[in-house]
This record gives structure tokens, C-alpha cells and sequence, in this order.
């Protein structure tokens, strides 16, 4: 009779932390991650803001793009949290260019390098996709993915984490042409689809061409300087739109909506006469200034 009491009692106890493992499981809000393929996001995305895939011929404002794609995901994913923002793009042995480096300097960027070949090609991405899409949702560090790509190879991607519980959403961006430009087994795939127009792009995709700030000679603004220019436009921001637009933004902290953020961007460049693309250490004092003076006037 006591073997039999002891067996009930520890029966309660196993049930008893069983539910309160399920109580705090039912607390954890949902997570999120977003995959780009930076090889696919410069090909679609030049050809349809400015007419052609050579990285060469346009600049693309990968660090606004990524935010962008943040606020879109914190739209969509809207219980949710973000993990991380993973970028795979292709490297001359895997070694970082200085582009690349800003990108990995941002906050809640990974970026993953495959190797790229003597014709341009990007090799080795698809497998990191997949690896890092399959590890994320077996530890259930993820309950979505939002996958920017349009290769056929990334279907065992999307199959991997599925097999694991997560739901994988893609992508795309508007073809050019007005077909495609994702393959129709990835698209029979995934959990659902989404597609960004030229409108979306429109702002962080331009032809190259010699910066006038540039060629004017003007030296590198400090920090402080470009924290304090942040303030400035910061204090215009809300004298145009009011302290309702204020509450709206504040939870968003410590990212910015794409659209203002490309609007801190322009009018900043202004007024410094110089050019913070592809600046990351300017463009997040320049976010700084602009958060400091707002969070102040709450």
C-alpha cells in the first residue's frame, strides 16, 4: 500500500510539472526569422527598378531593404517575435567584402557566405539555407520563416523545417517581364506567398553614378555630428506629423518603418553634403539621434 502511495505521489508530480511546462510553453510568444537570398533579391530587384542584374550598374540599400523586410514581417508576424534576419550571398573564398562587413555589422543580421565562382555564380548558398531553416525549426527556435528566394533547390529547405513544425512563407519580388521569377515547385510548397512590387523597391534600388557629395570633397561627418542631425530632422519628423504619429512609432523601438527610415536617410545626406550608404556605424548614429530627441519628447 505504501509502493502503491509513493507511485500516486509521484505521478502527481510529474503530472503537476507536465502542466506547468505547458503553461509556460503556452506563454512563449511565437518567433520568427527572415531568410534572404541576396543573390535573387539583387537579380530580381535590379532588373525591375532599374533594367539590369549586373550588381555592378546600381546600388542597392541593402541595410534599408533589411529593415524594410523587418517592419513588413513585424506586419505579418504581428504576435510574434524576430530572431534574426539571415543574408546569404556569394564571396571570392568566402571572404567578406566591405559591403558584406556593414551587413554583418547590423543589429539582428547574420550573414552567411557561399563561394562564388570565375563566372559570377554563387555556389554553397542553397545548402546554408537549408541548414540553418532545418536546425532553427528542430529546436523550434522558430514558428515561421519568411524565405526571400526563388531557387528550385530551396524546395528540401521548405520540406526540412515543415517536417519540423514551422511554416515557411515566400517571398517574391515582381518580375520584370511579367512572368516569373520563382520556381512553381517552391511556390507548390510553401505555406504561403507574397510578392513586393516595384514601389517597394523603388527606394532602395538606383543606377550607379558618382555621388556629388562625394567629389565635393567633404570630410566624414563624426558620430556626434550625425547623432545631432538625426535629432534635428527628429524634431521636424514631429512637428509635421503630430505626437499621435509619435505613439504609433514608439513601439517599434529600436527599429525605424522602412519609409521613415529612407526619409531620415535622404534628408540627412542634405544636410551633411555626404553619403552614408553603406555606413553603418553613421546610418546607426544617425537612428540614434533620431530616437534620443523622440523618446524625449514622450
Amino acid at each position: 500500500m505504501d509502493d502503491e502511495t509513493e507511485i500516486r505521489a509521484q505521478l502527481e508530480r510529474a503530472n503537476g510539472l507536465l502542466e506547468r511546462m505547458l503553461a509556460e510553453v503556452a506563454k512563449t510568444p511565437s518567433t520568427h526569422a527572415i531568410f534572404v537570398d541576396a543573390g535573387y533579391v539583387y537579380a530580381a530587384a535590379g532588373r525591375l527598378a532599374v533594367g539590369t542584374e549586373d550588381r555592378r550598374a546600381f546600388d542597392l540599400d541593402a541595410e534599408g531593404l533589411i529593415e524594410a523586410f523587418i517592419d513588413k514581417a513585424r506586419t505579418i508576424f504581428a504576435d510574434s517575435r524576430l530572431l534574426r534576419v539571415y543574408w546569404y550571398d556569394g564571396a571570392r573564398r568566402r571572404i567578406h567584402t566591405m559591403e558584406q562587413q556593414s551587413i554583418a555589422e547590423l543589429p539582428d543580421v547574420k550573414v552567411r557566405l557561399g563561394n562564388l565562382n570565375a563566372n559570377n555564380q554563387q555556389k554553397g548558398v542553397d545548402s546554408l539555407i537549408r541548414t540553418d531553416l532545418e536546425s532553427l525549426a528542430r529546436h523550434r527556435a522558430i514558428s515561421d520563416a519568411a524565405l526571400v528566394g526563388g531557387d528550385e533547390d530551396l524546395v528540401s529547405a521548405v520540406e526540412a523545417a515543415q517536417g519540423y513544425g514551422a511554416r515557411v512563407h515566400l517571398w517574391g519580388i515582381e518580375a520584370a517581364e511579367g512572368g516569373r521569377n520563382q520556381a512553381e515547385p517552391l511556390l507548390w510548397e510553401v505555406d504561403s506567398q507574397r510578392t513586393f512590387d516595384l514601389e517597394f523597391f523603388k527606394p532602395y534600388v538606383s543606377r550607379r553614378t558618382v555621388t556629388t557629395y562625394e567629389t565635393a570633397g567633404t570630410p566624414r561627418p563624426s558620430r556626434e555630428d550625425v547623432r545631432f542631425v538625426g535629432a534635428q530632422i527628429a524634431a521636424k519628423w514631429l512637428a509635421a506629423r503630430g505626437r499621435e504619429a509619435l505613439v504609433d512609432l514608439l513601439p517599434g523601438h529600436p527599429y525605424l518603418p522602412g519609409s521613415v527610415d529612407q526619409e531620415l536617410l535622404v534628408e540627412a545626406e542634405k544636410l551633411l553634403a555626404y553619403s552614408l550608404r553603406g555606413q553603418s556605424d553613421l546610418r546607426r548614429a544617425l537612428r540614434d539621434g533620431f530616437w534620443e530627441h523622440l523618446r524625449t519628447q514622450y
